[in-house]
């Protein structure tokens, strides 16, 4: 699937995307709660990166935890990222973002950023070199010593588990109610258009971009994320 056409499934699904996956937010839950203790590392005055951000859950989530972080949001999907600030007016936050409709390399905020998060992006990417040019994108963006968030799909499709693996996966989200039709679309995206990656095809990954100190803090079923630093 090229990058256009991720773009157009996120614009169909922008308006539904949360009510579809709310079910599953306990494991959304549990990544941002692993998440936070290493973003409390950082200066009071953070200023965060979000790529790929969505509807905007992992940045009213960050935003609540740290009151006096900034962020700025990037989002190709011109629906995902009206969604997006919608909810982050609802909830009083607006005034702390910036809104990018467009990828990394397009963003004309060239000040670097204390640190950047991208769950569930980078695996569209079944390109490896050019996934590893995304994450590098990301690395350019940070100051010494920035933050980077990743989660993505992981699995090593090969491995005589997998089928069950992926049984079970997709057991979970019948179990949340996510309907036959979506289940349906995300095994076909999985065979098709998702790099799902073992654990260390994705930390080498992050690492060939440039990040240092690469590891794995959590993993939900097929969902695994990633922390590193720019050094």
């Amino acid at each position: 699937m090229q990058q256009h056409e991720v773009t157009a499934l996120f614009d169909q699904q922008a308006a539904n995307y949360n009510s579809q996956w709310q079910n599953m937010a306990p494991i959304s839950q549990a990544l941002y709660f692993m998440m936070t203790p290493l973003f409390s590392k950082l200066p009071s005055n953070a200023h965060i990166l979000c790529v790929g951000a969505g509807t905007g859950n992992e940045i009213l989530h960050l935003a609540q935890a740290f009151p006096t972080f900034s962020f700025t949001a990037v989002e190709p999907s011109s629906e995902m990222i009206k969604v997006c600030k919608h909810n982050l007016t609802q909830a009083g936050l607006a005034h702390r973002c910036q809104f990018h409709n467009g990828y990394v390399d397009s963003l004309k905020n060239l000040m670097p950023f204390d640190a950047a998060t991208a769950v569930l992006v980078s695996q569209f990417i079944v390109d490896e070199p050019k996934r590893v040019a995304f994450f590098a994108d990301i690395h350019k963006r940070l100051k010494a010593g920035g933050l980077l968030v990743s989660a993505d799909l992981s699995a090593n499709q090969s491995d005589k588990t997998y089928p069950m693996q992926l049984s079970h996966w997709l057991s979970v989200m019948s179990s949340a109610a996510v309907s036959p039709e979506q289940i349906e679309r995300v095994k076909l995206a999985y065979e098709n258009d998702v790099a799902l990656k073992e654990s260390q095809v994705i930390e080498n990954i992050i690492a060939e971009s440039g990040f240092t100190g690469v590891y794995s803090f959590f993993q939900a079923g097929l969902i695994k994320a990633f922390t590193a630093v720019k050094e």
